[in-house]
């Protein structure tokens, strides 16, 4: 057994979309409209394109915004992607504007830093472990 996908919502989708790919990195994979403003809308790392798909979910069930501002309000990620440098990483994503809510910490073996993903969620990349 192995992830196939996995989702991290988003308040709006073609925002989300220009975050993942022009400032992370991620490829898209799929984008099918599901009706009204909705789509399928996945990327992957083009380090694995055939690889786990991230959903990026819109976020309107009633549940999710008071679930995503919790965990947002508390400092705790939705997601965390490996990277191979973490200092590396946030220099080129600070570069280009990203806000981090956790600069580069060490602690043992795994390096992190969580960011600011401007649709919601905070994201923790991860070196290590």
């Amino acid at each position: 057994m192995r992830i196939h996908l996995t989702s991290v919502f988003v308040d709006d989708q073609e925002k989300a979309l220009r975050f993942y790919t022009d400032v992370l990195g991620f490829e898209k994979k799929h984008d099918i409209p599901m009706g009204g403003e909705d789509r399928w809308l996945t990327v992957v790392s083009p380090e694995d394109p055939d690889g786990t798909e991230l959903l990026l979910e819109p976020d309107k069930h009633p549940a999710v915004k008071p679930y995503t501002s919790a965990l947002a309000e508390d400092g705790i990620p939705a997601a965390s992607f490996a990277v191979d440098d973490v200092p590396a990483e946030f220099d080129r994503l600070r570069a280009l504007g990203v806000r981090f809510t956790q600069e580069p910490l060490a602690m043992g073996p795994v390096t992190t830093a969580v960011l600011d993903d401007t649709c919601g969620n905070l994201i923790q990349v991860v070196q290590g472990g």
